[in-house]
């Protein structure tokens, strides 16, 4: 499977499938071991996480997400009882599905601060491989978009129907029509509140004095492919500019992005955000409600076995189709799998430009 869907590295401008020399079997996640020894992490500064005396010892407070508590527990209680054992503490976990805190307890301070170190590495592994939730998203759905888009697919079909792999279940679905700044994995209420409480931050730092209060006039034209051969294509997209020939989409984009990767709630990708609305896609072949995973380290691996699609002639024949101008008034918190009353994702929180 990796042979057939090998891992894409970007390389000027372009995605290039990089050729695997050797495959390695890893174990199953819930049984997969962490190295630390009994006196590693012992030298965690004390200021990263808070430890109280207690009348017993000395105890630290966790909030994780209840979706990571197995990675905790381990196969068994196997893990739960090594870390237990090895840092002469105890782990309290609330019951599976409950939200609340992970209290770890010792008679030893360094034994508290190396339990709740080792716990964070732990978790830091896990999170990386959990399917993203949400993303960073500018909506492209306004009613002209969407005309031009629906024009486009009955071209295309009517012009291109007959190359290899071309078919209406490829178009994305035009209420949903957006630019992906970058994917999320928000595992509960907490962390949902994180990333909103955060987009407000980026307005008032440096959003508002870029786009100087006004909606972003961007024009969406052309379109361009993600991989090196336009014979096997799987992903085709619109490409964007600002219409006044500004950089303001370009910075705007990077630097949430930029802030988000400080804060740990999203992993860097490319150096500079790809802007693009995907517009054929060979996910949605199989499952219409399928999202681009454009960031490949941030949750499981989301392939799906695709059959490609010729897409020379849609590329020799719409290669500057005009999609129209849209003004961009807001980023959005957008949930993946979801539907508001428009059509578009649900929003969990936004940032507005006015």
């Amino acid at each position: 499977m990796d042979v057939l869907r090998p891992t894409l590295i970007k390389i000027g401008g372009r995605v290039y499938r990089k050729n695997l020399i050797q495959e390695q079997a890893y174990q199953q996640e819930e049984e997969e071991d962490f190295c630390a020894g009994p006196g590693d992490c012992t030298d965690e500064p004390c200021d990263a996480f808070v430890v109280e005396e207690t009348e017993k010892g000395f105890q630290c407070r966790a909030e994780i997400p209840s979706p990571l508590y197995k990675y905790i527990i381990g196969k068994k209680g196997e893990t739960k009882k090594r870390l237990e054992t090895e840092t002469r503490t105890s782990i309290s976990i609330p019951k599976p599905g409950v939200e609340g805190e992970i209290v770890i307890t010792g008679q030893h301070r360094s034994g508290v601060i190396s339990a709740r170190t080792r716990i964070d590495v732990l978790l830091d592994s896990f999170r990386k491989k959990q399917p993203f939730t949400h993303f960073l998203s500018f909506a492209l759905n306004q009613p002209a978009i969407q005309e031009k888009f629906l024009q486009f697919k009955e071209e295309v079909l009517e012009k291109c129907s007959k190359d290899h792999g071309v078919s209406s279940s490829l178009f994305q679905n035009p209420a949903k029509l957006h630019l992906t700044l970058g994917t999320l994995v928000l595992l509960n209420e907490q962390e949902i509140r994180k990333a909103c409480d955060l987009l407000q931050r980026c307005k008032e730092d440096f959003v508002d004095q870029i786009a100087g209060g006004k909606p972003l006039t961007v024009e969406v034209a052309g379109v361009e492919y993600m991989n090196d051969d336009p014979a096997t294509m799987d992903v085709l997209y619109a490409k964007v500019h600002m219409k006044d020939g500004s950089d303001k989409l370009q910075v705007i984009a990077d630097q949430l992005v930029e802030r988000f990767v400080a804060s740990g709630l999203m992993l860097k990708e490319w150096d500079r955000v790809k802007l693009h609305a995907t517009v054929m896609n060979t996910l949605f072949r199989k499952d219409p409600s399928a999202e681009e995973q454009n960031n490949a380290m941030t949750g499981k691996s989301s392939f799906k076995e695709r059959e490609s699609f010729n897409g020379r002639n849609i590329l020799k024949l719409f290669e500057n189709f005009y999609f129209g101008e849209v003004q961009l008034d807001s980023v959005r918190l957008s949930q993946r799998f979801s539907s508001d009353a428009t059509g578009y994702y649900a929003t969990s929180g936004q940032l507005t430009f006015s």
